[in-house]
């Protein structure tokens, strides 16, 4: 099994017999560049852990240009929680940037396990906490920080998205322009 697998649902509350039961109700898929994981209208009906590639979600803004609205990397999980949770239509595509290994489960294998364990709910609360806490500081980061600021942070920790990414995703997601993000790139470079 994928050390993907463990290190997403290590939790002190989880046992190893639970850990390995629910990583044994995983499927592992192999996509291809441009896979579509999900697309905008439909309603998830699971979710994945990345082992390997790069992933994003991305919307169409009012004038039809795509928005890189997040990027997955190895060891996350991809998932559209408000499609995913509250069975809705997502507004949001996923699709492989790169070829891609994820491990795939299925909403009603989820709640199964998820209600079997007693540590399962914690450790999904813990999670939710910390997403909810990322897509504030993110919010945050998009208003106090210049889009150089942003560039170097992204850099610093995802580099895996400045190195496998075209520009035009790593620009919109940073919500600057190809040209503006190239500007940057170059003034990095020169210094």
């Amino acid at each position: 099994m994928s050390d993907s697998l463990k290190h997403i649902y290590a939790h002190f509350l989880l046992t190893e017999e639970h850990v390995s039961e629910i990583m044994a109700a995983h499927e592992r898929i192999e996509v291809c560049k441009g896979h579509f994981l999900l697309e905008e209208g439909k309603t998830a009906n699971e979710y994945f852990i990345l082992e390997s590639g790069l992933v994003r979600a991305f919307v169409d803004d009012y004038n039809g240009n795509e928005i890189t609205t997040e990027f997955f990397t190895v060891n996350d999980i991809v998932i559209q929680p408000a499609s995913l949770f509250q069975r809705s239509p997502s507004q949001e595509n996923i699709q492989s940037v790169t070829d891609a290994v994820l491990w795939k489960i299925d909403f009603d294998v989820f709640q199964e396990l998820f209600y079997k364990f007693e540590g399962f709910p914690e450790w999904g609360r813990l999670w939710f906490s910390y997403q909810l806490f990322s897509v504030k500081q993110r919010s945050i980061e998009m208003i106090t920080q210049s889009a150089s600021q942003r560039y170097l942070n992204l850099l610093k920790e995802k580099p895996q998205i400045i190195q496998q990414a075209p520009l035009k995703y790593i620009a919109s997601y940073l919500g600057i322009t190809d040209t503006s993000l190239s500007r940057i790139r170059k003034e990095i470079l020169e210094k």
